[in-house]
């Protein structure tokens, strides 16, 4: 199929992508990567009667040490960039494990760290990941900026905080707090495929090596990235032992309500949750105590 008639438009500076956007509003889409926009023009899913085109904005690309610390990623920058910086696996090494899990290298060569963000699919990987690590999203409109805790900038179902006439211009992932260890893992019965459920966790440990904090996000298993609290309540001011880490994961899946779809039922899924509460949970707390020595 062909996409609905529009019309483009290619922005040198950011100030033109802004412009063009406060003109038209929600007519208007822009255009990242295009993996996710382009197929649903396509099928005339989405027919925006305003093409803005980003890939010519050079200062929404790059990745950075961020002036307050943590690490600054453009939202334009693509996610074989993302996957191969030495600074995100220095600076977010959550993220650089991840990367991987995200589709297919074809995929990551065009896709774009911010339009897989503020696409918002409830199976896509980066948005639990921003969750999990407390990230920060920039955003901007034509006389204004936002910094949205990615806590509050996911809504829903393919929504988020972001107003027609604003973009995310970038994202800055704060520093890890010391004796901290993360660790991501997701099942899907093919690679490449969406997840049935995915899990990422951070952990960090007292120095006498109890939990300190910890935080759980699970995705594709409801409308966005879902923090298990109750894994939290459980293991948070505990020494991480085996039993310990285990019961926290029991609380995790006791927890959710996963959909059933002709992929997975919903007792399928909620073993998952299981299952993978586990194995990250373990692994982030064997890299947090590896971290502490």
């Amino acid at each position: 199929m062909k996409p609905a008639p529009f019309e483009y438009y290619a922005p040198a500076t950011r100030d033109d992508a802004l412009a063009l956007l406060a003109a038209h509003g929600g007519e208007a889409k822009v255009l990242a990567g295009g993996q996710s926009l382009v197929p649903t023009m396509n099928f005339r899913l989405a027919q925006p009667a305003i093409l803005v085109d980003l890939n010519g904005i050079a200062d929404l690309f790059g990745i950075a040490e961020d002036a307050g610390g943590g690490l600054r990623i453009g939202a334009m920058t693509r996610q074989r960039t993302v996957e191969r910086s030495p600074l995100v696996a220095t600076w977010a090494p959550l993220v650089a494990e991840a990367m991987p899990h995200i589709a297919h290298p074809q995929i990551r060569n065009r896709g774009t760290f911010g339009g897989s963000l503020a696409h918002a699919d409830p199976a896509a990987e980066l948005p639990a990941l921003a969750v999990a690590l407390d990230a920060q999203m920039h955003t901007q409109r034509a006389g204004g900026a936002r910094q949205i805790p990615a806590a509050d900038f996911f809504q829903g179902l393919f929504t988020t905080a972001l107003e027609p006439e604003e973009l995310l211009v970038a994202v800055v992932i704060p520093p890890l707090p010391a004796r901290t260890g993360t660790a991501f893992a997701e099942f899907a019965r093919r690679h490449g495929d969406y997840a049935l459920v995915g899990a990422a966790a951070v952990v960090t440990l007292d120095a006498g090596g109890a939990v300190a904090a910890s935080k759980l996000v699970l995705f594709s298993i409801g409308d966005g990235p879902i923090v298990a609290h109750p894994a939290a309540a459980v293991l948070d001011g505990t020494l991480p032992t085996g039993s310990a880490i285990a019961a926290a994961a029991a609380a995790a899946a006791a927890a959710v309500d996963p959909p059933s779809d002709i992929h997975a039922t919903a007792a399928y899924r909620r073993h998952l949750v299981g299952v993978l509460a586990r194995q990250t949970l373990t692994r982030a707390v064997d890299r947090a105590l590896a971290n502490a020595g």
